[in-house]
């Protein structure tokens, strides 16, 4: 006890002052500064001092936003200063921009990296779709499907054709996208958005680039790494359909609309009587036990979207097992993941594996490594538009199956030939194809002098595709198939790329900095395909149905394709006293897909930037700016995705064998008994030579800045551009006179878009410890044609007259203006002679004034472009806890909502179901709805492209909300561990959207589409 005593005295508590100041002495406000092991803290006040009471011998941690924190032994001092020094890291941070790494600070284009750590846990197949809303200038559209291929849209639709972007993993560039890369093994993600940026591309990079780098093993560390997730997904929304009674009442509205006071329906009986005013009033709806003669389909009440859809797992578990020496480093990575997906039959599941390793040789002056990814998918074939177009057409009434139990209920007579889409996914569930995918490269890299590298690599990306197609016997309704058949599907496809180039850093005295870079690169491309096909098996068993067992209609047939790109260029950065940039890229590539006249093109850029944060005069006088940056860069792309024989004209040998009744028989030959399929054909021609198709141009322009203040508490970026593409590669259409083969590549249109972008940022840290931050993006862009050969300027829209689509967006519909409902015969009698004019029907406007509505009362009703796009990220930690919360949303946005043709009318697709927003159609006694009468007769053509069809499809979306909780490391580390982290999430919890958009989903504005679901993830990410 006396010890005890001795030793409490000896580490007395004292009241300690102090003052924390930046490199140049000013006091900062707002650091935080806590007793090492304790929660005793304060944060410094406006002059940057602080009082705390302390044990003598204590430690103080001193922390803050943008500088290196410090901690400081107290030693029995009352009185501290403490001076921090700027966190440079985020300046310092190496971005991969092409062939050659930057530093961020040294950028002079646009390049946008993305934060991989926000992204990392959710539960996307393909990783691009979880950059949804986090890059301004970057426009992502998803739907629910387990296997799609998100489309993604860099500043616009530059061209008329392909407007996917390139994408480069580990400094491969593949067009094959990247649904089959494991998201766990990405280290980084840049987005070169503006050509000064992107031209060292070339003649790929015209829709922009998207850079993946992929882990690589920490020099000095050997760690283990596991994460796994679980993830429950609840259907989307879907439209809201007609039940078996309500159908009825609509129909006969529709036929009492029409005239018909007696309403009759083969699958209904109505109970009616005449109300005061003399017009029909229905008081029962009588449904028949059977709604077909043979009294196999009893009438039912079914819900299609509910028979096929599911609330669906997906799972996923990753290992990874890395190791850093002096010598060398090995990261080996392995991944499943699976997708039941919420349509039933449609899932997706991967493994994949991943080894990157390098290792050096004589002194480092030699890295010799590779890095190889190994990918095995499987996917469901199905056709889903085919199936979700079925699941809003087939009428409730009908069973999802017969009597018996067993077979399956379809159409009958007086039903459209919509088929049963459950039936659909089952006897399709088993047509799954399979993809195996290698990818990656091996390297050299040889320091030739100090600073000069001259660096080899071969990459390949090979795919092996594989399709058993099975075609089984079936009865639904009317419906039916007779014979079984087998499809066999196998291809071969990719490509290997030849890159050498020479990296020279060379420091010249204090202030010049100079890099060079020069190299080449060759790509070769070979895709192969064949199938063959066989009917009546005796068996439906997937185990029997092989080719072999197939007796009758032998089948076969296979194609090949190639195309070669070769390539030179170069690159040179400056910097001068780290405050003026400036940077020049040339390229030159071959096409083997164009003209011999044209097959090389050329493309510069120059870009050039001032670091005016490092200015004596801003240093001085504004020492809130801690960096800011004006950037300008001009540049040409191009593009090349179109037909590897583009250039050539074409002929085809093809003997007649199909039916003239369902397609046109292109062949040269037939047997006029159908009978002889071995007769000698001759060729005709299918696409016309054009020896002088050359390179799609584009030309862009970028102005920018890039800040940060008080010491990067706040960070952002504006950009504004203007892209012009020009010389785009179109088929030309062509008149019938031109006879078959009048297809022709020609450059023939020219694009525009412009926009802004803008990038905000705040993070802070207070003297409890709770950290937060707030990132948020805007950005916004006009598109519009501005040129198209005479000959086709009226293929595109418009009234063939003096009425184009130049001027307008490439997404601007053309259509005709709504302008109400007809309420009574004096209005119709009041305005414009309009074919089918009636009280209840649409009214359209007579815009030129002749007196009646026709053709050329058509103009642009929507541009399809919105006025902005953004999102928003909010985050914030706290003792181990930590939160991400993200939002998304495009405003001012006019579309095209295809989803009311399936849900306001009745006459546009008869035989068929329609949706619930019928019941609410005006009538005499409902005068005040918006939507049309229902009619069984489509007199005043209402399927025609109009503004009734356009709504706001504004929308704002809780993308993810994520709450993680991080184990103690004293806790963890008596397991021997290094980390632990366990955490829930939630993604499309939540949309808000215009009231005036009568969709289920203003993303999907196609009625067939994948309905997005909404989706529940907990997760575990373990280091050892």
């Amino acid at each position: 006890m006396t010890n005890a005593g001795t030793a409490n005295d000896f580490w007395a508590d004292i009241k300690v002052t102090g003052q924390v100041t930046d490199e140049k002495g000013a006091g900062l406000p707002g650091v935080t500064v806590v007793v090492k092991g304790t929660t005793n803290g304060a944060s410094t006040d406006g002059d940057g001092k602080f009082t705390l009471t302390m044990a003598d011998n204590a430690t103080l941690v001193v922390s803050s936003v943008g500088y290196l924190s410090q901690e400081v032994a107290v030693a029995g001092r009352t009185t501290i200063t403490v001076s921090l020094a700027p966190d440079t890291k985020a300046l310092d941070e190496v971005v991969v921009t092409g062939y050659q790494t930057q530093r961020k600070a040294d950028l002079t284009g646009s390049v946008a990296v993305v934060d991989v750590n926000q992204i990392k846990d959710m539960p996307a197949a393909n990783p691009v779709s979880n950059l949804q809303g986090r890059v301004p200038g970057v426009s992502i559209t998803n739907t629910g499907s387990p296997a799609s291929t998100p489309t993604v849209r860099i500043r616009g639709i530059g061209t008329l054709g392909n407007n996917d972007p390139l994408y480069v993993i580990d400094g491969i560039p593949t067009r094959e996208g990247i649904n089959q890369i494991n998201q766990n093994d990405i280290e980084s993600i840049q987005v070169l958005k503006d050509a000064s940026a992107a031209s060292i591309y070339g003649s790929r990079a015209g829709n922009g680039v998207i850079i993946i780098t992929t882990k690589k093993a920490k020099k000095g560390f050997s760690r283990v790494d596991f994460s796994t997730f679980f993830t429950a997904q609840k259907p989307g929304k879907n439209l809201k359909m007609l039940n078996t009674q309500d159908y009825g009442r609509v129909y006969w509205q529709a036929a009492v609309n029409d005239g018909n006071l007696n309403p009759t329906s083969q699958f209904y009986s109505f109970q009616q009587r005449l109300g005061p005013d003399g017009r029909p009033v229905l008081d029962q709806v009588v449904v028949p036990e059977f709604i077909d003669a043979a009294k196999t389909q009893r009438s039912a009440d079914t819900d299609w979207f509910k028979e096929t859809q599911q609330t669906a797992l997906i799972q996923s578990y990753n290992l990874s097992l890395s190791n850093g020496g002096e010598r060398g480093s090995m990261l080996l990575s392995v991944n499943y993941y699976d997708n039941v997906g919420t349509l039933k039959y449609t899932g997706f599941n991967r493994i994949t594996a991943r080894l990157n390793s390098d290792y050096n040789f004589f002194n480092n002056k030699l890295k010799i490594g590779e890095n190889f990814t190994l990918v095995k998918s499987r996917q469901s074939e199905v056709a889903i538009d085919f199936v979700r177009d079925r699941s809003s057409q087939l009428p409730s009434i009908v069973p999802v199956h017969t009597v018996d139990g067993v077979g399956w209920g379809g159409p009958v007579a007086g039903m459209s030939d919509r088929d049963n889409p459950l039936r659909v996914l089952n006897d399709n569930k088993q047509n799954r194809s399979n993809t195996g995918r290698a990818f990656g490269n091996v390297f050299a890299d040889l320091e030739l002098i100090k600073g000069l590298h001259l660096r080899s690599s071969f990459g390949i990306d090979y795919s092996l595709f594989k399709y058993r197609n099975i075609y089984k016997t079936y009865t639904s309704g009317f419906l039916s198939e007779a014979n079984n058949r087998l499809t066999e599907t196998n291809s071969f496809y990719g490509n290997w790329v030849l890159q050498n180039t020479l990296n020279y850093d060379l420091t010249l005295g204090t202030k010049h900095q100079l890099s060079f870079l020069a190299g080449n690169e060759r790509i070769s491309y070979y895709s192969e395909s064949s199938y063959a096909s066989r009917t009546n098996f005796a068996s439906e068993d997937p185990n029997y149905m092989y080719l072999d067992a197939g007796a009758a209609n032998k089948d076969n047939g296979g194609s090949a394709t190639a195309y070669k790109l070769a390539s030179l260029f170069g690159k040179v950065n400056y910097s001068f006293a780290d405050k003026y940039l400036i940077s020049g890229t040339l390229r030159r590539d071959g096409s083997s897909r164009f003209g011999a006249d044209n097959r090389f093109g050329v493309f510069p850029a120059v870009s050039a930037g001032w670091r005016l944060s490092e200015e004596n005069f801003l240093k001085t006088t504004v020492p809130a700016v801690t960096d800011f940056k004006l950037r300008a860069g001009w540049g040409q792309t191009g593009n090349q995705e179109i037909n590897n024989f583009a250039s050539r004209g074409l002929y085809q040998s093809l003997l007649g064998t199909l039916d003239p009744n369902f397609n046109y028989d292109q062949g040269t030959a037939y047997d006029i008994y159908g009978n002889d399929t071995g007769l000698p054909s001759g060729y005709r021609r299918i696409q016309q030579p054009n020896p002088n198709l050359k390179w799609e141009t584009t030309t862009q322009t970028n102005l920018g800045a890039d800040f940060g203040f008080l010491q990067n508490k706040i960070t952002g970026s504006v950009d504004y551009f203007v892209k012009n593409s020009k010389d785009i590669l179109v088929n030309l259409p062509y008149l019938g006179a031109v006879g078959e083969g009048g297809d022709k590549y020609v450059n023939g249109a020219s694009i525009q878009n412009k926009g802004w972008e803008f990038l905000l940022s705040y993070q802070n840290e207070l003297s409890n410890k709770f950290a937060y931050n707030i990132t948020g993006n805007i950005s916004t862009y006009r598109n519009k044609l501005t040129y198209l050969p005479d000959e086709v300027i009226n293929a595109y829209g418009g009234n063939g007259q003096d009425v184009t689509r130049l001027g307008h967006s490439i997404n601007a519909v053309y259509g005709y203006v709504a302008d109400g409902i007809y309420q009574n015969e004096g209005e119709v009698a009041s305005h414009a002679t309009q074919v089918g004019a009636a009280p209840g029907r649409i009214r359209y406007k007579d815009l030129n004034g002749d007196g009646k509505v026709d053709n050329f009362d058509q103009t642009w009703i929507t541009e399809g472009v919105p006025n902005f796009t953004y999102g928003l990220n909010l985050g914030a930690s706290y003792k181990g806890f930590d939160l991400q919360v993200f939002l998304q949303g495009v405003q001012g946005l006019d579309v095209y909502n295809n989803v009311k043709f399936r849900t306001d009318f009745a006459s546009i697709a008869s035989g068929e179901n329609w949706g619930q927003r019928t019941l609410d159609a005006w009538s005499p006694t409902n005068t005040s709805s918006s939507i049309p009468a229902v009619t069984l007769i489509n007199s005043n053509n209402e399927a025609r492209a109009s503004s009734y069809f356009v709504e706001n499809g504004s929308y704002l979306k809780l993308r993810n909300i994520q709450l993680g909780y991080t184990l103690p490391t004293d806790l963890i580390g008596k397991a021997k561990l290094q980390a632990v982290r366990i955490y829930v999430q939630g993604q499309n919890l939540f949309t808000a959207k215009s009231k005036s958009f009568s969709g289920p989903d203003p993303e999907l504005t196609n009625y067939y589409q994948y309905p997005i679901p909404v989706i529940f993830t907990t997760g575990l990410n373990v280091s050892f």
